[in-house]
């Protein structure tokens, strides 16, 4: 089993991401190792689909203790992408430091496998994200637009 593999069911399990999530990751994963293009298995509605431009998180919160919360981030993916780029000027020691940091807090991420391709990728599948939490007093929401 691929390590890729291997994280997307680790994250499904650990409830980080939905099954269907991990249904459409799988699948994108699976077109990439067999050489399919990005795209090549979409309904032809899905073509004419802007890419998006921005990842949002919106949360809006009304916590007895605190009152009224909003926030409202919205990330230009052009700005994850010039960050993907970017780290490939880090140097392999920094990389090292980076991945252990992670690793302590939890988070099973190798920054080395981090390339600009993996990013298209992911940011083709966060056409169709649309996480919502609803609590009693809360409301999270992350997309793209």
């Amino acid at each position: 089993m691929s390590e890729d593999r291997r994280s997307i069911l680790t994250m499904l399990a650990e409830g980080k991401i939905t099954a269907d999530e991990a249904d459409r990751l799988l699948a994108a994963l699976e077109r990439q190792h067999q050489g399919v293009l990005p795209g090549a298995g979409l309904a032809p509605a899905d073509h004419n689909r802007p890419k998006p431009k921005y990842l949002r998180v919106t949360v809006d919160t009304d916590e007895a203790d605190d009152g009224p919360t909003k926030v409202n981030i919205r990330v230009p993916m052009q700005l994850l992408r010039a960050g993907v780029r970017l780290s490939s000027v880090i140097p392999p020691a920094a990389r090292e430091k980076v991945n252990a940091a992670m690793a302590e807090n939890g988070v099973p991420f190798d920054i080395n496998a981090l390339k600009p391709e993996n990013l298209e990728e992911l940011v083709e599948q966060l056409n169709d994200l649309t996480v919502d939490v609803d609590q009693e007093r809360t409301k999270v929401r992350i997309f793209c637009e």
